[in-house]
C-alpha cells in the first residue's frame, strides 16, 4: 500500500533539526538523568515518546481537528495542562538532596508519568502535530490517517532516540561528577533549573489563546 506522503526527505529533515533543539521536553530529560540516574531518565524520554504517541493517535482520528476547532475543549486541556505543569515545576524545586550519588530525589511518583502527562496534557503539542504533519501528505487522497500514523511515529521514533541520548549523557555525566564529589550539587541545579521551566510554562500556557 502506498501512503499519500510527499517531500518525505523533507520531512526526515525537518523532523531531525526539531527533534535536535533543545526544549523543555530535553531539558526535563536531562534534569531528571542527572538527578536521579539513567533509568529515571530513561523512563523520562520514554514518557515524553508515550504523550507524543498519544497526539499522533489523536491526530490520526481527528480528535486533534476537534480540538483545534472547539475552543471550550481547547481551555479544557489547556487548564489541565498548565495546572500540570506548575505542579511538576514545583515538586522539581521542592526535591531534596539525597544522600547517595543521585543528586535530588523528587516525590512526585514516576519519570515516565511525568513525561507522558505534561506532553498529553498540552494542547500546543496537539496544534503542532495537527500543523507539522499534513504539510507532508497529499490533500484529498486516501488513507491520510494512516499516512499521519506513520509520519507521526516516525517523527517520535527520532524524537525518543535523541532523548535516550540526552538522558544517557546527562546521567554519565553526572556519575563523571560524582566521582570528584560534584554530581549532588549539579543534578540539583539542573532538576531546578527545569522545574523553574516548567512553572514558566505552565504560565505561559495558562494565559495563552491558542
Amino acid at each position: 500500500m502506498n501512503l499519500p506522503v510527499h517531500d518525505f526527505a523533507l520531512f526526515l529533515g525537518a523532523a531531525l533539526l526539531l527533534n535536535l533543539t533543545p526544549g523543555p521536553d530535553m531539558l526535563f530529560v536531562a534534569g531528571t538523568g542527572a538527578a536521579r540516574g539513567r533509568r529515571a531518565g530513561v523512563l523520562a524520554a520514554l514518557g515524553v515518546g508515550a504523550g507524543c504517541v498519544f497526539h499522533t493517535l489523536l491526530a490520526a482520528l481527528g480528535l486533534t481537528a476537534l480540538l483545534a476547532a472547539s475552543e471550550l475543549a481547547f481551555s479544557a486541556v489547556k487548564w489541565a495542562g498548565a495546572a500540570y505543569l506548575v505542579w511538576t515545576g514545583v515538586q522539581m524545586l521542592r526535591a531534596r538532596p539525597a544522600l547517595s550519588t543521585a543528586a535530588a530525589v523528587p516525590r512526585s511518583g514516576s519519570p515516565f508519568w511525568q513525561g507522558a502527562l505534561t506532553n498529553a496534557l498540552n494542547p500546543k503539542v496537539a496544534l503542532f502535530f495537527l500543523a507539522f504533519l499534513p504539510q507532508f501528505i497529499a490533500p484529498g487522497a486516501p488513507d491520510q490517517a494512516l499516512a499521519l500514523l506513520a509520519l507521526g511515529t516516525l517523527f517520535n521514533l527520532g524524537g525518543t532516540a535523541v532523548n535516550l541520548v540526552v538522558a544517557f549523557a546527562a546521567s554519565g555525566l553526572a556519575a563523571g561528577f560524582a566521582a570528584r564529589g560534584g554530581a549532588g550539587r549539579t543534578g540539583t541545579w539542573l532538576q531546578r533549573a527545569a522545574g523553574a521551566l516548567f512553572i514558566g510554562l505552565g504560565v505561559k500556557l495558562a494565559l495563552s489563546s491558542r
